[in-house]
């Protein structure tokens, strides 16, 4: 066996390169220089010695865990984390009545508690670290790659700042690139030349994370081989020779989700349900995926068949509350549904419409729709000439509500479906000025 093949022999041996290329500190931490700088507001926090609750939200990558880690150490500060895919009430109560009792932790500062993907929480487990987080008890870290508007609950949000972390930069990855080869105990033994990074970098995708798996990838495939050439067409054919994959923060991820809305708006619950099946066997977010279905069902389903939208909602509920494996089943039940229902893109269209009506437009409302609370909006004749529909036969008057620049337009145009046709007869008696 030749030196290379020993060196990748011993590799296999070892945590992945990532891992023994974790940074310990804020001097070897890379990129997300808007919050560890030198003016950053977490190098403040350290240097000051002042640590408050916070949620770092950011793609996969970029280096959350790490930096909570970081943190922790550069603080002097107990760090226990919870995985909140792995973790329920149970646990969190756990961790926080332990160091209620200073029986966890040796220190009287409050210890941090990192959770790695919060958002995955639900309602209960994020209920469970409120009164914790706001007594002191313990300093709360938590790391997403969701909006946490959306996914943590507003008084657990009112008590963390949330900072953002972004994708790192061409010249971060060449860093770490850099780095990996002149410190890494393997590599840095390998005659391992970079030619071209154009490639490596793109397939990264400012995650760290993958570019150094991506590294050890091609590192692996030229066993044998006494001096390794990194250049565009070595790493494209490594990754085209990988077993396919579902990369959920590369464009493959834009093209099966792409794949899968298609496949439900051209009413196909067989390739809907096979993407779908793709993007679940590949660790997407079922959430994600439970959004995406409610936007679907407006845009593509709309007045078709409004139970489409009451449905994609529950199905978003059912999965936030009962999470994988079984979320797969509403998933697929909604998706089928959505594919074989009728389809029509009316609503989109009318409110995209409007708003290319209104963004040049400042018309004034009419007078007789202007609210009238006080005598002298009522002098100035606001409101005046309004008709209170409930009123007459049928609860309907003929009215003008658009503004006088715009009285006539139609916007909304009803689609060809048996809901919709229902919903044309009766505007075109009602409103024949539109017809």
């Amino acid at each position: 066996m030749n030196s290379s093949e020993d060196n990748i022999g011993r590799s296999r041996m070892l945590p992945p390169l990532p891992e023994r290329m974790r940074p310990h500190n804020l001097e070897g931490y890379v990129g997300q220089k808007h919050l560890i700088g030198e003016n950053g507001i977490l190098r403040n926090m350290i240097r000051n010695g002042k640590l408050s609750s916070f949620i770092l939200w950011g793609p996969p990558g970029v280096g959350k865990t790490t930096l909570a880690r970081i943190m922790a150490s550069e603080m002097k500060l107990e760090f226990h984390t919870l995985s909140a895919i792995s973790s329920g009430v149970k646990e969190v109560r756990e961790v926080i009545d332990r160091a209620r009792s200073n029986t966890l932790f040796s220190s009287t500062v409050p210890p941090i508690l990192f959770i790695d993907e919060i958002h995955r929480f639900n309602k209960a487990q994020q209920d469970a670290l409120l009164g914790a987080v706001e007594d002191g008890t313990i300093t709360l870290i938590g790391a997403t790659t969701e909006n946490p508007s959306f996914e943590v609950i507003t008084p657990l949000l009112s008590r963390c700042q949330v900072y953002v972390l972004k994708p790192l930069e061409t010249d971060d990855l060449g860093q770490l690139l850099d780095r990996a080869l002149k410190e890494d105990e393997i590599l840095k033994t390998m005659d391992i030349v970079v030619r071209e990074t154009d490639a490596l970098f793109r397939f990264s995708s400012g995650d760290a994370r993958k570019l150094l798996n991506i590294l050890e990838v091609i590192i692996s495939s030229a066993s044998g081989s006494r001096k390794v050439v990194i250049d565009n067409n070595l790493v494209t054919s490594c990754l085209q020779n990988m077993p396919s994959m579902y990369d959920k923060d590369s464009e493959m991820h834009y093209d099966i989700i792409s794949a899968f809305i298609k496949s439900v708006r051209g009413s196909d619950p067989n390739a809907a349900v096979y993407w779908l099946a793709r993007m679940l066997e590949g660790g997407e977010d079922p959430l994600f995926i439970a959004r995406r279905l409610c936007i679907l069902a407006s845009e593509d389903i709309g007045l078709a068949n409004p139970n489409a939208l009451l449905l994609a909602n529950a199905c978003f509920q059912t999965v936030h509350n009962i999470g994988m494996p079984e979320a797969r089943i509403p998933l697929a039940e909604t998706a089928i549904y959505l594919a074989t229902s009728q389809k029509s893109n009316s609503a989109y269209l009318a409110i995209n419409k409007a708003l290319e009506m209104v963004r040049n437009d400042n018309s004034p409302v009419p007078l007789h729709l202007r609210n009238a609370p006080t005598a002298l909006m009522k002098e100035l004749k606001y409101s005046d000439g309004y008709k209170y529909a409930h009123d007459y036969p049928g609860h309907f008057t003929d009215l003008e509500f658009m503004p006088d620049r715009w009285a006539g337009t139609k916007i909304y145009e009803p689609a060809d479906n048996r809901k919709e046709d229902e919903i044309r007869q009766k505007l075109d008696m009602m409103w024949p000025k539109y017809k």
